[in-house]
């Protein structure tokens, strides 16, 4: 008989003291050499499938022309009309989603496992046959230029979109930004054409996770894998990142504005580098969560602002580090003094280890929580892979992100956080 111990608590232990697994994906290859990655991972009958295209902005030889034939492309096939396959996806409960990125578009199902015989052939329609009809074409235009007219009012989209110019440049992929004239000037035979070129099976990698097995594969085999098709390279150009020469931006968006949106930012490389996995955790520690530096003294102490933070954005040709946040008209100058201030005290101080201590156990506390789910550990696999990454990649990371030193954080600190390096938007 086993008698419990009520009196005494059990033992609190720190996030850095835990070991971190990824758990294993499998890879199948289908009948005509299309590649599957899946897990069976999940106790709900429950499943997510990723269909994913080099089909991003990157891709674009027409401004615009990524996110409407992302947008439009399960409005209709040879087969069914757009009304025909929302109804079948309300019918079985299940949504699919379509979202065009920097470099990628993905197509996401999310649907009860039973219910993949039926929704799996309409899907391959759609990523085969999408057919564009004009009178589609013409809504989603009439929207997306409503919607960005409506956005263009208010000055955190307008900031978001000047800082990604201001540090890749209008006419790069990262710093191209949606226009009403380039909306208007889409037609269908562009979307047709991009589709054609970009959404092609020879490029296309999928990638499944849930309470699923090898029924399931079959499943997927007997629909994506008995079509032929030709292996090609969906064309990428090559371009040149061209910083702004104006490293501060003011805009007057409304002249009746109370609010600036404050965009602070600089160019930073890539998962590929070294330094990526170590800034993780410095960024954590300046702006990357509710008790960062930023969020202490903008928020905490000085009333500035309900919320600043500092993201990293890695694509797969670049990268940026941006500092975001919205704040009073009248106090704009002076929150952007303190985002300096914090950086310089980064660059001169090296951090306490019971601060460090704290970082490092929000960071992994958070992938800990990632890590019980099967749709977050697909996430992590499929970055992984999409960026040509091991599972060796994983662990490294967790050993910086355990072992990673005050003095080191300092020394990277001093190497990014140089306030020449960074643009400034801000827009009232």
């Amino acid at each position: 008989m086993i008698t419990l111990d009520r009196k005494s608590p059990p033992g609190i232990h720190d996030a850095v003291e835990f070991e971190y697994k990824l758990p294993p994906i499998q890879k199948e290859k289908l009948d005509n050499g299309l590649p599957l990655y899946w897990l069976d991972a999940g106790v709900q009958d429950v499943v997510q499938i990723d269909w994913v295209f080099p089909a991003g902005l990157w891709y674009e030889q027409k401004p615009s022309v990524a996110h409407a034939t992302a947008g439009l492309l399960k409005n209709g096939t040879s087969k069914y009309t757009a009304e025909q396959i929302h109804e079948a996806l309300e019918f079985y409960g299940a949504q699919l989603k379509v979202n065009a990125g920097n470099d990628y578009a993905t197509i996401t199902l999310y649907s009860l496992t039973k219910h993949l015989p039926d929704l799996l052939p309409m899907v391959f329609e759609i990523i085969t046959d999408a057919t564009f009809p004009e009178s589609e074409v013409t809504i989603h235009k009439h929207n997306a230029i409503q919607k960005l007219l409506v956005n263009l009012r208010q000055c955190e989209f307008v900031a978001n979109q000047q800082i990604d110019a201001s540090l890749f440049g209008a006419s790069h992929p990262y710093g191209r930004y949606s226009k009403k004239e380039n909306i208007e000037a889409l037609t269908r035979e562009d979307l047709i054409s991009f589709y054609q070129t970009h959404y092609g099976l020879a490029n296309m990698r999928m990638f499944m996770a849930g309470k699923v097995g090898k029924n399931d594969v079959k499943c997927i085999n007997d629909i994506f894998g008995k079509g032929t098709f030709e292996k090609k390279n969906s064309p990428k150009a090559d371009f040149l990142v061209q910083p702004s020469e104006q490293r501060i931006n003011k805009i007057n968006n409304d002249p009746n504005g109370v609010q600036g949106a404050i965009r602070i930012g600089r160019l930073f490389p890539n998962r590929h580098h070294p330094d990526y996995s170590p800034m993780v955790v410095l960024n954590t520690l300046f702006g990357g969560y509710f008790g960062s530096r930023l969020m202490s003294n903008i928020r905490e102490e000085k009333g500035y602002t309900y919320g600043i933070y500092s993201s990293l954005s890695p694509e797969v040709s670049g990268g940026s580090l941006v500092i975001h946040t919205e704040t009073g008209r009248a106090v704009v100058d002076d929150a952007i003094k303190e985002v300096y201030h914090e950086m310089e005290v980064l660059c001169n101080e090296v951090a306490s280890e019971d601060e460090l201590l704290l970082v490092k156990n929000y960071l992994l506390g958070g992938l800990l929580a990632d890590l019980d789910g099967p749709f977050s550990i697909l996430q992590r696999w499929r970055t992984l892979i999409l960026n040509g990454f091991e599972e060796d990649y994983f662990n490294n990371n967790i050993n910086i992100y355990k072992t990673v030193t005050a003095k080191e954080l300092q020394l990277l600190a001093q190497k990014y956080f140089d306030k020449n390096a960074f643009h400034e938007v801000v827009v009232i």
